[in-house]
């Protein structure tokens, strides 16, 4: 799979599973709920493997809450996954 099809997928994933939440989202622990094994939930794409804490917790920085939409949430992480060279 290439750089740019994992980075879709994985952005497709992220979308899916946090699109169930309620939004406006005010901070990270709303999402827990959504995750479909809580907290050891992993979204995988083109061999890449991320654990939704990890997710969370490594790339907090990259977060700016509240969130109206699940699109700007997951710009937001997928900012950070690319500044962090995860799909290159």
């Amino acid at each position: 799979m290439s750089e740019a099809n994992a980075e879709t997928k994985m952005r497709q994933q992220l979308i899916d599973v946090f699109a169930t939440a309620e939004y406006p989202v005010t901070e990270p622990f709303e999402l827990i709920p959504v995750l479909p094994d809580g907290a050891a939930t992993t979204f995988e794409a083109g061999g890449v493997t991320l654990g939704a804490m990890d997710i969370g917790m490594g790339y907090a920085e990259y977060q700016e809450y509240p969130y109206q939409t699940v699109e700007a949430l997951v710009d937001d992480l997928m900012a950070g996954l690319s500044d962090d060279g995860v799909f290159s």
